[in-house]
């Protein structure tokens, strides 16, 4: 069992970006680059980059998934591995730093269809620090949103959505910039972010 002091200091490494998880993404930014592979990250190492610090064990990164394909028959054995035959993720060999896959027209949360499903990273990416391409603010609000409406695992992601809302100092109209389906739940979220937490 790991002590607190080496605890407090993947913390420390994390918020540093220094971690196996920042060398991880750095590596796949590098790797699809040389592969031409249009992609954005996203999940929680987006949500930092958007302002909500808090520590991740994995990178999200959404894609094609022709790209997918592409990438895995050139760079599988190379340092990177499947987790398994037919699985869209796959881990860094040289951090075990696991990728999560999200595939271009699939559906967050619960996976069913349903009005907002992963964009094409193009249309959503911007880069930020160390030239990273990351989904946007909008965007990664309005995945995070619908994954937790839907999957009742998944209020890790509503959580998020609160604290991007407060560290953003979104305004309610904010809304108008997301898809229909989520806005009466941002809205709701946007309540509990106004909500002081100091007691």
């Amino acid at each position: 069992m790991d002590t607190m002091l080496e605890i407090a200091k993947r913390v420390d490494d994390f918020m540093m970006e220094r971690s196996p998880v920042h060398d991880t993404m750095r590596r796949l930014v590098r790797t699809f680059g040389d592969l031409g592979i249009s992609f954005a990250i996203a999940g929680a190492m987006a949500a930092n980059a958007h302002g909500h610090r808090r520590t991740t064990a994995d990178v999200d990164v959404l894609m094609r998934r022709e790209d997918l394909i592409r990438f895995k028959e050139r760079w599988i054995g190379r340092g990177w591995q499947d987790l398994f035959e037919g699985s869209k993720s796959f881990r860094d060999t040289l951090n075990g730093v696991k990728i999560d896959v999200l595939i271009v027209g699939d559906y967050p949360g619960d996976g069913r269809p349903k009005p907002v499903s992963f964009p094409d990273p193009e249309s959503v990416r911007e880069l930020r620090d160390e030239s990273v391409p990351y989904v946007t603010l909008a965007s990664l609000l309005e995945l995070k949103i619908a994954s937790g409406m839907t999957a009742a695992h998944r209020l890790q992601d509503l959580a998020d959505a609160i604290q991007l809302i407060r560290v953003n100092s979104l305004p309610r109209s904010y809304s108008g910039q997301l898809d229909l389906f989520v806005r009466a739940k941002f809205d709701e979220l946007w309540q509990a972010a106004q909500v002081s937490e100091d007691y």
